[in-house]
């Protein structure tokens, strides 16, 4: 693939799934795979998969129940930046970045707690994009708390430490 040819996108932006638009994403060149936040994930007696994507907190919660049966998912095993394994569902969901259509194949997790209810991957990104890091199309706040937390650091290095070391 002609790099000249693959369009730029950048370290964050605004995608489609399901029908659902404008849900800030991060790409991750780092990330194999790519993950989008689901809840009530079940499989019933028959192997069907049912999940709805992200949850009630989420501005993005539709409520529909979104279905795929035996043959249309799989499990993949993810390991963490700390080294945790978990098992995933992985299945396949169409992906819109920048008014490109991909058929994309998604990891099922909770990710209420991450900054980005979506993180897109290399598998995604190869032969369709290159990514700029210095370009950002959805701009986070940063956690209000890292201000006072290096205020308290750098007032007092050593109890800093022995109050929040064991956490980090």
């Amino acid at each position: 693939m002609d790099q000249d040819k693959l369009e730029i996108i950048g370290s964050t932006e605004y995608v489609e799934i399901a029908g659902i638009k404008h849900i800030p994403a991060k790409i991750d060149t780092g990330a194999d795979s790519s993950s989008l936040w689901a809840s009530q994930i079940d499989v019933d007696k028959e192997g069907t998969l049912s999940f709805v994507l992200f949850d009630k907190s989420s501005p993005f919660y539709t409520g529909e129940t979104i279905k795929r049966q035996k043959d249309e998912y799989e499990v993949k095993i993810v390991r963490s930046g700390h080294g945790d394994e978990r098992i995933r569902y992985r299945t396949e969901l169409m992906l819109g970045v920048n008014g490109h259509l991909i058929h994309t194949m998604f990891t099922l997790a909770n990710r209420s707690r991450n900054n980005f209810p979506v993180l897109i991957g290399r598998r995604t990104l190869k032969n369709k994009f290159l990514v700029d890091v210095s370009k950002m199309s959805v701009v986070k706040e940063s956690n209000p708390s890292t201000p006072k937390l290096n205020r308290e650091l750098e007032k007092d290095p050593y109890a800093f430490h022995q109050k929040y070391g064991k956490t980090m």
